[in-house]
């Protein structure tokens, strides 16, 4: 019998050795180069490695029990607890282990070929020798951190019937309170789904793609209520239960989680939006396009898209959502039209309108789309957008209008604009404002939303050029010693009391209120390679270099200048390292990022046009000409 597998590391070899084996048995297998390695597949059922470059007999068995794994939820993966056995969870947080401790160990190596370079020259070959190796070290510097996280992320797979279907949220060893941080968030994969597809592995994300797709049900409650039918989960676990029957046996189950055990009980509206995303870049980049065009996976699309159009007593093409519904999962002011959101579901229509199959059955939800995106354009290019000029403009509103014709529409107030704004408001450059209601902007800056807006096309390319001036302008609050705010500014004092309850862990330029997080890095290189300003996210990835290996990738930074690790982060957070590997793998191939950019659509541009050049002001609508009798 095959026990536990023994890693033994080399430079540029990987051995996996099997242990109380024949000779002929523990002979090495060895991979060129630098290939990470994963953990085990299902331990109760196959005592095997899965290396990226396996045979094809392997990746035949393999789609074959993937196949078999996507007819059910439950699927029977039995076998007997062994008093030996180790579970995966241990296996995967003793490799992150080994891997830090391989990591100190190269970067003091470096550092002491550095420091007896500048103790200055030597005599004979000791000069010559360790000039040559401090060389090698800088040139190596950069490929061995991208090793890392690749070996990192890979340790973080999650495995359900032998296949891979995400990544845990954070695998940090010295962490004994996960809380859900073991779990696959939608959200959270969509950085290490992207990263796999860049990479040419396209297993992991189809498998995601295809095992949430059969999550996406109303069965979970939340105190007695369903969820609307077409809700994305947030999360989902892959569990181990006794098997009914027989208490020796074992099986694999999903476990989603809609938002019932969630801090907060709020249910993701994000999920969903950023699953049809990351369906379409999985077929731009696989050249797979049979997933999409499955019958459940065209019901999916239908189901979310159903569910964001419904109509409802909001008077917006925006879509109307409740606070920490989204990346913000915490209380802080952006219930209502949240600009993060409205990005992601102007995105995901253009994608879903893009996928849907053409059909006589589709004909309306395609009107309903089309009609939503042209609404939801003009509304946020128009009303959402603030530089100096549109500033000037609200500080001299006039209030109370009651008309057709009333300049302030939404009845905002100029004693609204804060004092910080006017002096950080750059004469070059602007943004869209992080949320507008009646008598209400948001006027704080939120990374995500703008950063979307730019590479889904829902700003013009003027806009997009000045959130990115915006950028440049305030990097130093903005980026400063780690990319980047997730909002500026922080909320402080007694607003911070009042608008997040006097959270504890969003207290000021710390976690959703102001921190910095460097999963963000990856949004950041898509929206300047889009607008062709690639040196902005090469300054940014430079700085990201110098701490988050030694940091040990952690979940976000505190204070205004980010200079300490988050008081409550996790660390090897697995999007923080899948956001640094997307980034890198975008800046070798730019083209790349045309699997998730969307240009301008022409039709929605000439719609726009003609909306603007008629009056905006519509007439008041008359009644119906025919009489009816009730």
């Amino acid at each position: 019998m095959i026990g536990i597998l023994k890693l033994r590391r080399f430079p540029n070899y990987i051995f996996a050795v099997p242990m109380a084996v024949s000779p002929s048995e523990a002979a090495p297998r060895v991979l060129p180069g630098a290939v990470p390695f994963q953990v085990f597949r299902n331990l109760r059922s196959a005592s095997r490695l899965s290396f990226k470059y396996g045979s094809q007999n392997d990746r035949s068995v393999s789609q074959k029990n993937q196949g078999n794994c996507l007819n059910s939820l439950r699927c029977n993966c039995i076998g007997r607890e062994s008093a030996r056995e180790t579970s995966r969870e241990d296996i995967s947080k003793r490799l992150v282990n080994d891997i830090a401790k391989d990591l100190d160990d190269q970067r003091l190596e470096a550092a002491q070929h550095l420091k007896h370079e500048k103790e200055g020259p030597r005599h004979g070959d000791e000069l010559a020798s360790d000039t040559a190796v401090g060389q090698t070290i800088s040139r190596t510097d950069a490929n061995s951190l991208e090793e890392e996280a690749w070996n990192l992320l890979r340790a973080s797979m999650v495995y359900y019937c032998g296949s891979p279907v995400g990544t845990i949220a954070a695998n940090d060893p010295s962490d004994s309170n996960m809380l859900n941080y073991d779990q696959v968030f939608i959200r959270d994969f969509v950085p290490s789904g992207i990263a796999f597809l860049l990479n040419g592995e396209y297993e992991i994300v189809r498998n995601f793609i295809l095992h949430t797709l059969q999550l996406q049900s109303w069965e979970k409650t939340i105190d007695c209520h369903s969820p609307g039918q077409g809700l994305m989960p947030a999360s989902f676990k892959v569990r181990v239960v006794p098997l009914d029957g027989d208490d020796s046996a074992t099986e694999e189950v999903l476990d989603p989680d809609f938002g019932e055990a969630a801090i907060g009980r709020v249910a993701p509206v994000d999920s969903g939006l950023w699953w049809i995303i990351l369906l379409r870049a999985y077929g731009k980049s696989s050249g797979d396009l049979s997933v999409q065009q499955r019958i459940d996976v065209q019901t999916g699309i239908k189901m979310i898209l159903k569910l964001c159009l419904a109509d409802g007593f909001d008077m917006f093409p925006t879509l109307l959502v409740t606070d920490g519904s989204c990346m913000i999962d915490r209380r802080m002011g952006i219930h209502g039209h949240p600009l993060e959101i409205q990005a992601l579901f102007y995105s995901a229509l253009l994608c879903a309108r893009e996928m849907l199959a053409p059909e006589e059955a589709s004909a309306d939800l395609t009107m309903a789309l089309n009609n939503r995106l042209v609404a939801l354009s003009i509304h946020i290019r128009e009303y959402y957008w603030i530089d100096m000029k549109k500033l000037n403009e609200i500080y001299r509103y006039k209030t109370e209008e009651y008309s057709f014709d009333a300049i302030n529409k939404f009845n905002i107030y100029p004693d609204q604009i804060s004092p910080w704004l006017v002096d950080w408001m750059p004469q070059r450059g602007g943004y869209l404002i992080g949320n507008l209601q009646p008598a209400h902007m948001d006027f704080r800056f939120f990374s995500l939303g703008n950063l979307w807006a730019i590479a889904c096309s829902l700003a013009t390319t003027q806009q997009s050029h000045a959130i990115l001036d915006l950028i440049e302008a305030k990097w130093s609050d903005l980026v400063s010693n780690m990319p980047l705010k997730i909002c500026y500014p922080a909320l402080e004092g007694q607003e911070w009391s009042i608008i997040t309850g006097s959270d504890p862990k969003n207290t000021p330029w710390s976690y959703h209120n102001g921190g910095s997080w460097p999963t963000l890095l990856w949004q950041l290189t898509v929206a300047c390679l889009k607008m062709n300003r690639p040196e902005i996210a090469e300054n940014a990835i430079k700085i990201a270099e110098k701490r988050l290996a030694k940091d040990k990738w952690p979940e976000y930074y505190d204070t205004k200048g980010a200079r300490f690790i988050g008081k409550q982060a996790r660390l090897f957070q697995s999007w923080s390292i899948a956001g640094y590997l997307v980034a890198k793998l975008l800046m070798k191939n730019p083209s790349a990022a045309n699997i998730l950019v969307s240009v301008e659509d022409a039709e929605l541009l000439n719609v726009f046009s003609c909306a603007l050049n008629a009056n905006p002001r519509g007439k008041r609508r008359k009644g119906p000409k025919q009489s009816f009798i009730i």
